[in-house]
């Protein structure tokens, strides 16, 4: 994924001190909830309907409108970006246009009620600060920040003092109505002190979707609140004022800790970029590969499907790395990694979704019919709990077992990076045999204007009736229709990327062996 390599230097001074994948808005139904959430308990609207649930229904439509983020192509196109500001070391390297490192960072803490029956989560630390902002603008920023607690802390108020606690990193997603995406990464862990005491999240909002970058950015974080708070903000100045790299290049950030000097930290992206929120690693120790494909198979024709486990870093993992295995493809559906306790009626929508749910709350998934529930932890006696039942007839044999085949492949890589390419080629491939001839279908009149596909043709060209089988109902998924509406718009000719290379490496391996045959 990506990495952080520091360079201390002893004694040295201190120099002058923004998906792909859809989570709930955070304007509407997710900042109502947190609202909610710290002035009432959960419990029914004056009308006798569920509160989340009613809000969740209300905005289902007009979230599922929003504009289609899909710039994440895998071969670096950026122009230079700006020059890195002061603290951000020079080196010839590439910056993605106009994006920076994040928005926001804030401390998220559980404190107690009035009652002191309780706890609730409050930010007390946040960076930077805004000011001189227009009311609307302040609303805003509040219903963002009530629902980052909620996301910090899912687990509502049922909070106890600890001494111990094992730290965990996860990640969701606000989105606008208008589509517009920003990620959340958390890090939650036991501060330092004395005696039993809550837990804390830091959490970091960026526009930017990479899990593995901002992992080490918490890393830094942390190692700097064990000092002091005020050791926070330098760091985090720096990283703000530093441009985000493009794919496969590096930024580096000097910061000074005392007593170990100023360090250089390193900050690289990976090169395959639409992997880098991604870490398969999770999803194959949780599943067999015979499972995954299990599920594969439900997301391609967008089933509900529910995901069970006790940490929140698994469930977020997990349902990033099943929309992952979409690629080329966009999951256009509802993706919750991680379902507030105050939301969990969300699972009784009728609508296409991932979610993720933690296991103490599976008891409240009480209506299973047409769902498929997937356990993720490591004590389960069986991992689906709940299924419709067609999951394993819905890929055609020949091309599941290729799969299968190529999955196997990834027991003999070394890094995380060619492990997740493994993966994602090996459902790549999937997608090149079984729709990539899309492009054929695609007519343009001699007056120019948008082209239109003529799905019918697209799928009785296919030989094997298995796999036609499938992509008929592959085809009139909005995933498929999504893709194929922005393929309409494009000017024709050659396409870059990396499903176009694939497919024009698999149609000439077709012609060799064509050319051989005869």
């Amino acid at each position: 994924m990506s990495g952080a390599v520091v360079k201390r230097r002893k004694g040295a001074t201190p120099t002058n001190l923004r998906s792909r994948w859809s989570e709930q808005p955070k304007g509407n139904l997710i900042s109502e909830a947190a609202e909610k959430h710290t002035a009432d308990p959960p419990g029914e609207d004056e009308d006798g309907h569920r509160g989340p649930l009613k809000r969740f229904s209300a905005m289902w439509s007009s979230f599922r409108k929003g504009k289609r983020d899909r710039d994440k192509d895998p071969e670096p196109t950026e122009p230079p970006g700006p020059a890195a500001a002061d603290g951000a070391v020079s080196r010839p390297h590439r910056y993605a246009s106009g994006q920076y490192f994040f928005e926001y960072l804030v401390v998220v803490s559980l404190k107690k009620t009035k009652d002191g029956s309780s706890y609730e989560p409050q930010i007390t630390y946040q960076f930077p600060k805004r000011d001189g902002m227009a009311k609307f603008q302040k609303e805003e920023e509040e219903k963002t920040l009530r629902a980052i607690t909620l996301f910090c802390f899912p687990e509502g108020i049922n909070w106890a003092p600890l001494t111990e606690y094992h730290s965990e990193t996860f990640s969701f997603v606000l989105t606008e109505v208008d589509g517009s995406r920003r990620n959340g990464y958390c890090r939650r862990l036991l501060p330092g002190g004395k005696g039993a005491r809550p837990p804390e999240a830091y959490c970091i909002i960026s526009s930017m979707a990479c899990f593995g970058l901002f992992s080490k950015i918490l890393n830094e974080v942390e190692k700097r609140r064990q000092i002091s708070m005020a050791m926070i903000y330098p760091f985090m100045q720096k990283l703000r004022e530093a441009p985000f790299p493009a794919p496969g290049n590096t930024v580096e950030i000097k910061s000074f800790i005392p007593e170990s000097g100023t360090e250089i930290i390193s900050l690289t992206r990976p090169l395959d970029s639409w992997l880098e929120h991604v870490n398969f690693n999770t999803l194959f120790g949780c599943l067999t590969d015979s499972e995954v494909l299990l599920v594969f198979a439900a997301t391609v024709l967008e089933r509900r499907i529910v995901f069970i486990a006790d940490e929140l870093g698994t469930l977020s993992q997990v349902i990033h790395a099943v929309a992952a295995l979409l690629y080329p493809f966009l999951w256009q559906h509802t993706m919750i990694s991680i379902v507030p306790e105050i939301l969990i009626d969300v699972v009784m929508a009728p609508t296409p979704y991932l979610l993720g749910v933690q296991k103490r709350l599976l008891d409240l998934v009480t209506d299973k019919s047409d769902l498929l529930v997937v356990d993720l932890s490591g004590d389960k006696t069986e991992t689906f709990i709940a299924s419709v039942g067609d999951e394993g007839s819905i890929l055609p044999p020949k091309l599941e077992a290729e799969i299968l085949e190529a999955l196997s492949h990834r027991e003999q890589t070394s890094t995380v990076e060619e492990m997740n390419r493994v993966v994602s080629e090996a459902f790549l491939h999937f997608f090149v045999k079984t729709v990539g001839h899309y492009g054929s279908y695609v007519k343009y009149g001699r007056g120019g204007g948008e082209g239109v596909f003529e799905k019918r043709s697209f799928y009785k060209a296919i030989d094997s009736k298995t796999t036609r089988h499938f992509v008929k109902k592959f085809i009139q998924t909005q995933t498929f229709d999504l893709f194929m509406q922005e393929v309409e718009q494009r000017q024709p000719g050659p396409q870059q990327g990396i499903f176009h290379q694939k497919i024009l490496e698999y149609q000439e391996k077709k012609k060799k062996e064509k050319s051989k045959k005869h």
